[in-house]
């Protein structure tokens, strides 16, 4: 077979992942070896009677569909393929037989490449068996690439939070003992040129950091002498990560403790200093700078402008393709940060209430999930006092949250419609009148209470003292894993949202309505992995709100496989990522956010990974329904 002969196949397959990743020589040994199958509509291509896979197929033209074994049609549209795609890799890899039909749903043409070959070029070719033992990430990873190349303009791809602090230190780190001077160690920090110099024991064990922000508010003000050890004005216990940590990692712990300086630890040993300059570098923006801000401001004002800055920080950190993970995880400490910050500030104006309580957060903050768009959802828990009633407790407390939720609405945070807000009555409840509530949900099972669990069940402690927040936390997680009828029926209600893939076309898109031709990401995409996950983690009280956390707990305790976890993990996280793009897309347009998306408008690599992200969603819910007989 010639090169003429061969070019019009390697073009092809240069215009599909994996193949388009893959190295002239090993499309070449591809393409020499592919035959062309034609199937007619309806024609069985392979199925679980032909034995153990002999073939690996790549659609050339036309569409595949997957079937039960008994000839049903499998009509959740897991396994419409359509051009470019390709199968059965689990079957040959596994060199078992196919677990279904697979039919074409056209005229279909596909290029078919045998077993023994199939193998070989697992061992050649590095991108192919990659692709092929991990798919899903496989493109996720090719998609991220792109993301980045388009972006590399405008910021260099090594501003990637995924940087590993060893690469950020950029000299050894000047420390000094706890006996020190002042004077000497201040000295040291004016010789070396550095903001801050770290605190070390034996074996340079740090034990804490004194800055030059400190000289003022430690030194100067209180009329310290220069002669006084350094111990006595050092920030104790400083902020430590390894030097394998991510920058991610990094900027994370300095913006929920407004720190501008992490010190990097092997073994116990310190090996360097990372400041917020240094991540600085990374991205353009200061985030540590903004946390700082935020926890001192002195007016709502102040940080209604602030709150205005967390999505441009974001999309900037979009924009060379940073990982979902870490996003998620700066926006909600920033969130919680500036909601700490409205409750003090309303707190100092108002007095403090005689009685304690605990701020908490329901929904996607409660599970550290928050994107561009989101709204209140949170609530009031307190302690009865002795000689008093909750009724009273409740109309302390009532105008307090009434100003805060009206406070926070001004920060970005609009109010909820449906009234999850502190400053709802039925949401600032005594310890027992929230058991009394959960405990009648769970017990009565209705769909309104089963909807009101989704929300109310993923709560977080986020003001005030944590304790009481925990405790009905573990009095919950009892409560549900003890009853298998209220489970069943939280499996039922995981079901109600299915991903929407399509018989005719790769996806079933919205009819009409506000948003015409579209699929929802937030209900249709990530609520089976969130409704899967919390029950899951309840089922094996794991104590966790975060969907990757619960899901990760639930392997841990044996009610998961790692592996599917992973998959659903990647998938989660790209349906995550596509929805903040878009977010940040509308933003930029000057239109209102959404979750709503266009598939018409992706390219044809991000079509292919939502509709993989939409079938391992259809993967969890399958395993639910079959755990729960559904």
């Amino acid at each position: 077979m010639t090169q003429d002969s061969l070019a019009p196949t390697i073009e092809f397959l240069r215009r599909h992942a994996p193949f388009d990743q893959m190295s002239s020589a090993h499309l070449e040994y591809m393409a020499k070896r592919l035959k062309l199958g034609f199937y007619a509509k309806g024609e069985i291509i392979t199925g679980p009677k032909d034995g153990p896979a002999t073939r690996f197929f790549i659609i050339k033209q036309g569409r595949t569909r997957g079937e039960l074994e008994q000839g049903e049609v499998n009509d959740d549209g897991t396994l419409e393929l359509v051009t470019g795609e390709c199968f059965p890799i689990g079957a040959l890899l596994s060199h078992r037989p196919v677990r279904n039909v697979y039919r074409a749903a056209e005229d279909t043409f596909c290029f078919e490449l045998d077993r023994a070959d199939y193998e070989k070029l697992l061992v050649q070719s590095p991108v192919f068996h990659d692709f092929c033992t991990r798919r899903l990430a496989n493109l996720l990873d090719n998609a991220l690439h792109r993301v980045q190349a388009a972006s590399a303009a405008r910021m260099s791809e090594s501003s990637s939070l995924n940087t590993p602090l060893s690469a950020l230190i950029q000299r050894d780190p000047v420390s000094c003992p706890p006996a020190t001077p002042l004077a000497e160690a201040l000295r040291r920090m004016e010789q070396e040129n550095v903001g801050s110099i770290v605190v070390t024991e034996a074996e340079r064990r740090p034990v804490g950091v004194f800055t030059l922000h400190d000289v003022l508010s430690r030194v100067t003000l209180p009329g310290k002498e220069l002669t006084t050890p350094v111990r006595e004005v050092m920030s104790p216990d400083p902020l430590a990560l390894s030097s394998s940590a991510l920058a991610y990692e990094a900027a994370l712990l300095m913006a929920q403790h407004s720190f501008g300086h992490v010190c990097v630890v092997d073994r116990g040993q310190l090996v360097g200093v990372v400041s917020e300059r240094d991540l600085f570098s990374l991205q353009r923006v200061g985030l540590v700078n903004l946390s700082r801000s935020i926890n001192r401001a002195e007016r709502v004002d102040t940080l209604a402008a602030l709150g205005s800055a967390v999505p441009r920080l974001i999309r900037q950190m979009l924009a060379p393709g940073a990982s979902v993970e870490p996003l998620t995880q700066i926006i909600a400490a920033l969130n919680d940060s500036l909601t700490r910050r409205v409750i003090e500030l309303v707190t100092e104006e108002m007095g403090t209430p005689e009685t304690p309580y605990t701020w908490l957060s329901f929904g996607s903050e409660g599970r550290q999930e928050q994107t561009l768009k989101t709204d209140q959802d949170n609530g009031i828990l307190f302690r009865t006092p002795n000689g008093k009633d909750p009724e009273h407790v409740r109309e302390e407390l009532l105008p307090l949250a009434k100003r805060i939720n009206d406070a926070l609405d001004r920060c970005g945070f609009p109010l909820c419609k449906g009234g999850v807000m502190a400053s709802n009555p039925k949401c600032c409840l005594s310890l027992e009148e929230w058991r009394s509530r959960f405990g009648r949900w769970i017990d009565q099972g209705t769909p309104e209470h089963l909807l009101y669990a989704t929300i109310y069940f993923d709560l977080r402690p986020l003001y005030g003292d944590p304790a009481p927040a925990h405790e009905l936390r573990a009095w919950l997680i009892d409560r549900v894993a003890a009853n298998s009828r209220f489970r069943h029926q939280m499996a039922g209600n995981a079901l109600r949202n299915r991903p929407p893939l399509g018989l005719i076309r790769d996806f079933r898109v919205s009819s009409g309505g506000e948003y015409p031709h579209t699929l929802d990401l937030k209900v249709q995409g990530l609520a089976p992995f969130v409704d899967g996950a919390r029950l899951y983690a309840l089922a094996s009280r794991v104590n966790e709100t975060n969907t990757m956390a619960r899901l990760r707990g639930a392997a841990a305790a044996g009610a998961l496989k790692a592996a599917d976890v992973d998959a659903w993990a990647e998938a989660y996280h790209f349906i995550q990522l596509l929805r903040m793009r878009t977010h940040r897309r509308q933003t930029e347009e000057g239109r209102a956010l959404s979750n709503h998306i266009d598939p018409d408008t992706l390219n044809e690599l991000d079509r292919r990974i939502l509709k993989e992200a939409f079938r391992q969603a259809r993967k969890l819910q399958s395993k639910l329904a079959l755990e729960y007989q559904l």
